[in-house]
């Protein structure tokens, strides 16, 4: 797989990583701002709820359009280029996101940086994997991770939400700058040769435009789906049914060039790729989901506020980077497969979740911290295994495509899992609620004896009494609504845990036929 690229010793290629793991925090700190933030954002912009959504889905399907585009510029380019561009660019758009509150060129500039983000994360992984030596990969597949995926779900909400309640959230976009600059000065210093790391591909305008089209109505339909009641609004269907048309035309497009456009389906000629494609699909909604039902739990139901919640997932990150590291020293040093984690992360992530659905209106961060921290251990567990059992058998010609690709898969499996998760909420919390209130009437004793204590309270902080009647009406109604919530938390953290369990036979039974077709006998690039 190396190809010595790095001049120097160790010192120079952990200066490389150093500088590629900084890149990829710039990322982690912009794709997360909206998770703690979005209140803030939401208020200072004066925006409206379909205003606002831009700046998700300009994001989200900028960054998957870079995906797919980094792989053929670095066919141009070489891979520091890409990255020190990548990164700048990043930089820039963040500063800018920082002095401006409107909308409209809010959501450009959350384009500018989903276009960088991507492409600085497919450049900064392969010049890891081309520029260190083939040896060292776990340890180094690792590090990286600990910036493309541990940040984002797990560290950068500390600081997110230390500065949104300390600050403003415009110093969330501020703190992208030094990291930038701290990046592009370390890769500036490694010695790289000028040339292009991948093999060059011809430009395919057609599929280019067809993918970005699929790609923001798909992007579109699963973040506003849950909004509009998915189909039953017109324009969803309209969305839809764009979509389809453009990923079908893409797909055949794609086929009709024979691996020259966009997509390099030799890939899928290896097994381990294949295999490690579907799961990283699982394993994205898992993340992606899990990262956005622990927060809008902590948020929303128990009101913790975003500092709370970032100290609530921290511990989540620290063993996320203690299992990674775990992993990567058993396959480096003890020469154990990466396949042989892979169950024990499904497994780990199983009790996590369904630990998390024990969770009560009274749940603490001590209550939480043990099935939060398991979640950490069981993505520890999956993602780097993964990302080697994918990338480990590629040549250098398709390994950028390989990385997009995979990248790809991930981030759709997790807009999927979102848009499950936030669908199973806004139905059963308000289902929930009825069921609830269904119960709560008026002649029910117990209902009449919590009014009498809630309405004595009140009238004696000196409420008048007709007024502390109806403020106590009112109280129980938000009581009754917020368990509906509670226990439709509790469903969506049981429907993670289901998800594996339903797909976990599935892809050990994927994982025995890709074995019996013997696709691995014929890796790409060779």
């Amino acid at each position: 797989m190396s190809n010595g690229l790095v001049g120097g010793g160790w010192a120079t290629r952990w200066l490389l990583v150093a500088g590629v793991v900084l890149a990829a925090l710039t990322e982690a700190i912009a794709s997360s701002v909206l998770a703690l933030g979005r209140n803030d954002i939401l208020g200072d912009t004066h925006a409206t709820p379909d205003e606002f959504a831009w700046l998700d889905i300009g994001y989200i399907a900028c960054k998957l359009m870079g995906f797919l585009f980094a792989p053929w510029l670095l066919g141009w380019l070489s891979a520091r280029a890409v990255i020190i561009g990548a990164t700048l660019m990043m930089g820039i758009a963040c500063v800018g996101a920082a002095q401006v509150t409107n909308v409209d060129v809010l959501v450009a500039l959350r384009a500018c940086q989903g276009l960088a983000g991507g492409g600085l994360l497919v450049a900064g992984q392969a010049l890891i994997f081309l520029a260190c030596p083939q040896k060292q990969q776990p340890a180094l597949q690792g590090v990286f991770a600990i910036g493309a995926v541990v940040a984002p779900a797990a560290l950068t909400p500390v600081m997110q939400g230390w500065m949104i309640d300390s600050q403003d959230w415009t110093w969330i976009f501020l703190s992208v700058l030094p990291l930038a600059l701290a990046a592009i000065g370390l890769l500036l210093l490694v010695e790289l040769p000028a040339h292009a790391l991948a093999g060059r591909r011809r430009s395919d305008w057609l599929g280019w435009l067809l993918a970005a089209t699929a790609l923001l109505c798909l992007t579109y339909l699963l973040n506003q789906g849950s909004r509009w009641d998915w189909f039953e609004a017109p324009h969803l269907r309209w969305v839809g049914l764009a979509g389809l048309a453009a990923l079908l035309l893409f797909l055949a497009q794609q086929l009709w060039g024979k691996g020259q456009g966009v997509l390099d389906f030799s890939l899928f000629r290896s097994a381990d790729f294949t295999f490690a494609f579907i799961v990283s699909f699982v394993a994205g909604a898992a993340l992606f989901g899990s990262a956005f039902v622990i927060p809008a739990f902590a948020l929303s139901a128990l009101a913790f506020t975003p500092t709370e919640v970032g100290l609530l997932l921290l511990p989540s990150g620290v063993v996320f980077i203690a299992v990674l590291l775990g992993v990567a020293y058993l396959i480096q040093a003890r020469g154990v497969a990466p396949f042989a984690t892979v169950p024990f992360g499904i497994l780990t992530l199983m009790i996590a979740m369904w630990m998390l659905s024990g969770s009560t209106g009274e749940s603490g961060i001590d209550d939480m911290m043990a099935a939060v921290a398991l979640r950490g251990a069981g993505l520890g567990l999956l993602f780097l295994s993964l990302t080697l059992i994918a990338f480990g058998k590629l040549g250098p010609d398709n390994l950028a495509s390989g990385i997009g690709l995979f990248n790809t898969g991930r981030q759709l499996g997790g807009l999927l899992g979102v848009a499950g998760l936030q669908t199973l909420l806004d139905q059963h919390g308000v289902l929930n609620a009825q069921a609830l209130g269904a119960h709560v009437s008026a002649g029910t004793t117990a209902v009449v004896e919590r009014l009498e204590v809630t309405t004595t309270m009140l009238r004696l902080e000196g409420m008048d009494p007709l007024m502390a009647g109806r403020v106590a009406i009112n109280l129980l109604g938000r009581a009754v609504t917020g368990q509906g919530a509670i226990i439709a938390f509790d469903a969506a953290f049981n429907a993670v845990a289901l998800l594996f369990a339903v797909a976990a036979p599935l892809l050990v039974g994927i994982k025995l036929l890709l074995a019996r077709l013997g696709k691995n006998l014929n890796s790409p690039g060779h």
